[in-house]
């Protein structure tokens, strides 16, 4: 039977007390109890192929599923033409990175639409990914996920419909949820009951596939919020900003959906995907 994978975003504050070295972060997250481990790429992907290839050899002997965070300066649905185009260097550096390692998803964050309409920003956003994909086939590195993240403020880029409607663009673009973020945007209680949840990933089966939904790539983290949305991650130990990991993990338990979940939480981002994974184990036996 097949189960959902839970992992962190990046090395926990845990790790670096290892004083290991990242392509050591897989089998580190193996002997944590974890299945999976994105590699955070935000600031930029580091001009290293053979620590991607070291960290990728290191995964598969763990047995642990990789992908890659794109870096944060991408906007693909930027006013500007030149920063649309240079997008796409940022996706191929990120699948670079991925061929190396052996992994299947880059996650992508779209953009902003403070200065233009909603409408022109999903234009620009889909124009400037058509192009990408054109890049990514002329190096040979057509075919990885590429994964357009659910966004936690007001003025980006990136609800669940418009990434939804992104995903039109081709079959190699897929939605990636990130729980936190959405509750963020809309400032609380997306997120209350299990049914809040199943939503979404109806949403996902009915305007992308249900293929889709059934191997969700998610982020999941409490966020603390202003009325412009996402204002930083938080932990679980968290009471007050949300949402709740455990009505997700009801829904996925009776849905039978098999999603990765990634751990975003600050710092304890292994502490906490472990929470939810040995949570969602327990309504197993239960």
């Amino acid at each position: 039977m097949s189960k959902p994978l839970f992992g962190p975003g990046g090395n926990s504050d845990s790790f670096h007390l290892t004083k290991l070295a990242t392509t050591k972060a897989p089998s580190w997250v193996k002997d944590f109890g974890l299945d999976a481990y994105e590699y955070e790429a935000g600031r930029g992907v580091p001009k290293n192929l053979e620590g991607f290839k070291a960290l990728g050899e290191n995964a598969r002997e763990a047995g642990i599923k990789l992908s890659i965070h794109a870096p944060y300066f991408i906007s693909l649905s930027s006013v500007e033409e030149e920063k649309r185009k240079n997008s796409s260097r940022y996706i191929l550096e990120s699948a670079i990175a991925l061929r190396e390692m052996g992994g299947k998803t880059i996650v992508i964050h779209a953009g902003s639409c403070a200065k233009i309409s909603r409408e022109q920003a999903s234009i620009y956003a889909k124009d400037a990914l058509r192009f990408a994909i054109d890049v990514l086939h002329e190096a040979d590195l057509y075919g990885f996920d590429l994964g357009i993240e659910t966004m936690g403020k007001v003025n980006q880029f990136g609800t669940l419909d418009e990434v939804i409607d992104m995903c039109s663009v081709d079959k190699t673009v897929v939605p990636v949820i990130d729980f936190g973020h959405m509750n963020a945007r809309e400032m609380g209680g997306v997120f209350v009951s299990v049914d809040d949840y199943k939503r979404a990933f109806d949403k996902v089966a009915t305007g992308v596939s249900p293929e889709a939904a059934q191997n969700l790539h998610c982020h999941f983290s409490k966020i603390e919020y202003t009325n412009g949305g996402e204002k930083r991650h938080l932990t679980f130990t968290d009471n007050q900003y949300g949402p709740d990991f455990e009505p997700l993990m009801k829904a996925i338990c009776e849905l039978g959906v098999t999603p990765t979940i990634i751990c975003e939480s600050d710092g304890t981002q292994a502490e906490d995907a472990l929470a939810m994974k040995n949570y969602f184990n327990s309504l197993l036996e239960a």
